[in-house]
Order: structure tokens, then C-alpha cells, then sequence
């Protein structure tokens, strides 16, 4: 009987997962006792992986600077994780805007994800502060006046919902980058080539920088729905067929997640990408589970990455 050679279908899917890779995790900041535990446990539970660094969002329509600024202080005084920022235009001046930007640089926070941001809640249309940056472009600029800041900007595979059309998204995206910006973190997304595609227009039309893709594991569809339709992400109806029926069994619905996540990602290593941004909702064992899968391996817990209170 002749020998037949392996199929590549018989390989287990992530067995050649070498765990050559790069993470970076983001985090809202935690209005509540509890809140800040979970983010505390997540924090814990990420760390040991060497995330890049940890991004802390602040509100919509620019509604909790301060809480922004209390997670990161406690970033900072529970870990040794590089904390990254969040800083919009919405509802502030210019002068506003520097001092907040000059605080973190005090506090020795060296990254900020620089964005326009989205509107205040009723308000279809963003409307820049008559005396502020009238854009993300503008804000990383400066931010690059103030201070040498390692500055990260939001890019759309599947096209800003407010953008007239996919060259003007892109053409805005290389305005942030001509202005200074570090690198591009995408929005969530579902389909590998849709990234791939993205990655190619952006470096036709001259961009060179590195373009990071964001990852959300879904483990509730409707939950995502609603993001998806606030940033513009097309969710595919298999996703609705893998999660139906799924609302009382939260553990089935863990696993799934953590499975589609990692298929996504192994089809994105396939294509050359090494570092993934991991949108957490503050919840560590998804995007852990799927960093797993990916081959990536825990270090030890030393002082490095949990401090003592």
C-alpha cells in the first residue's frame, strides 16, 4: 500500500504556533471598588505574558479624564507594564489638552493613543472646541511639541462609518502619521482579508508604518453589534450561528470566543503579523486563552510585573 504523504489538515491548528509574538491589551478605567479588583485581576493575569504595554481608554465624548488618570497611576504603582493613555479633542481646549498631556509625561508616562474621539451621546456630528484640536492629526502634533511621546492613532480596515469614502479614510490616516504618530492600532474586525487588504491600501498609499491589528473576543454578539455599529465593523452571520442559544451557557460561549479569536489571529501570523492588540473589556481570560493559543508562554511572576501594594 503506497505511503501518503501528511496532509497540512491533519495538523493539529495552532501546533506550529512558535510563540514569537507581541501583545499589547487595553483596558477602561473602573468606576467601582469592584471594578478596580477585576481590573486588578486582569492586570495580574496579562502580565506575565510582557505585554508591550496596556492601553486605559477615557470616556466617550470625553467624559472621565480622571478616571482615565487614576487607572493609569494605578498601572503604574501595581506593575511595571509600559501604561499607554488615551486623549481625544472632545469638549477641551488646546491649553487643557497640553496640561493634561504634560501631567502624564511628569508622571513618567512616555505613550499616548492620541484620538478625535466620538461625540458627546445625542450628538450625530463631532464639533471640535471652538479654542481645541480640531482633529486626531492636529492632537498628535501637539502632542509631538510638548514632548518626545511614543504616540499610537486609531486606523478602520473596514472604513470609518463618518468617512465620505476609503481613500479619505486613508488619506486621514497618513496625516496622523506625516504629523508624528509612533504606529496605528486598527479597530475590531472579523475577517483576516480585510486586514490584509487594509494593510496593502495603506501602503500603497504611502504608509510605512507599523499597523497593528485589534482583536475583541466576542463572547456576547449583541454587545458587539452595538460596537460594530459605532466604528463601522461588519459582523459575519456565522458568528450569529456560533453563538445562538448560547446566552445560559457562558462557558460554552468562552470557549467559542476564544476559538474564533484564535483562528483570526493564526490566519493573521500566517500573513506576517507579530504583535496583536487585544481589546479586553476588562476581562483577562479571553484575550489570555487566546495569546495561548498563539503559543505565547507566561514568564515567571517577578517583581517585574506585580508590585506589592
Amino acid at each position: 500500500m503506497p505511503i501518503l504523504s501528511a496532509s497540512p489538515l491533519s495538523r493539529p491548528l495552532f501546533a506550529d504556533m512558535a510563540g514569537n509574538i507581541e501583545v499589547s491589551f487595553e483596558f477602561f478605567p473602573p468606576k467601582s471598588d469592584s471594578m478596580r479588583q477585576t481590573l486588578g485581576s486582569a492586570l495580574s493575569l496579562l502580565g506575565p505574558l510582557q505585554p508591550r504595554f496596556v492601553s486605559m481608554t477615557c470616556g466617550a465624548g470625553g467624559k472621565g479624564r480622571t478616571m482615565t488618570e487614576e487607572a493609569i497611576e494605578q498601572i503604574v504603582e501595581t506593575t511595571s507594564i509600559p501604561p499607554a493613555a488615551h486623549l481625544t479633542c472632545v469638549g477641551v481646549s488646546r491649553e487643557e489638552t497640553d496640561a493634561i498631556a504634560r501631567r502624564y509625561w511628569e508622571k513618567g508616562i512616555r505613550h499616548i493613543v492620541a484620538l478625535r474621539g466620538d461625540p458627546p451621546e445625542g450628538n450625530l456630528a463631532f464639533t471640535p472646541h471652538p479654542e481645541g484640536y480640531a482633529n486626531a492629526a492636529e492632537l498628535v502634533a501637539g502632542l509631538r511639541a510638548i514632548a518626545p511621546f511614543e504616540i499610537s492613532v486609531a486606523a478602520y480596515p473596514d472604513c470609518h462609518p463618518q468617512s465620505p469614502s476609503r481613500a479619505a479614510d486613508l488619506d486621514n490616516l497618513k496625516a496622523k502619521i506625516d504629523a508624528g504618530a509612533t504606529r496605528a492600532i486598527t479597530q475590531f474586525f472579523f475577517s483576516a482579508d480585510s486586514f490584509f487588504r487594509f494593510r496593502d491600501d495603506a501602503a500603497a498609499a504611502g504608509i510605512d508604518t507599523e499597523i497593528v491589528p485589534g482583536i475583541l473576543p466576542v463572547s456576547n454578539v449583541a454587545q458587539t453589534r452595538k460596537f460594530a455599529a459605532m466604528c463601522g465593523t461588519s459582523i459575519p452571520s456565522w458568528m450569529d450561528q456560533l453563538f445562538d442559544g448560547l446566552d445560559d451557557h457562558p462557558e460554552a460561549r468562552q470557549m467559542i470566543a476564544a476559538n474564533v479569536a484564535g483562528e483570526l489571529c493564526g490566519l493573521l501570523y500566517a500573513g506576517g503579523v507579530r504583535h496583536f492588540h487585544f481589546y479586553t473589556l476588562n476581562r483577562g481570560e479571553l484575550a489570555y486563552s487566546t495569546c495561548r493559543l498563539l503559543g505565547l508562554q507566561p514568564k515567571e511572576k517577578a517583581d517585574g510585573y506585580r508590585r506589592s501594594a
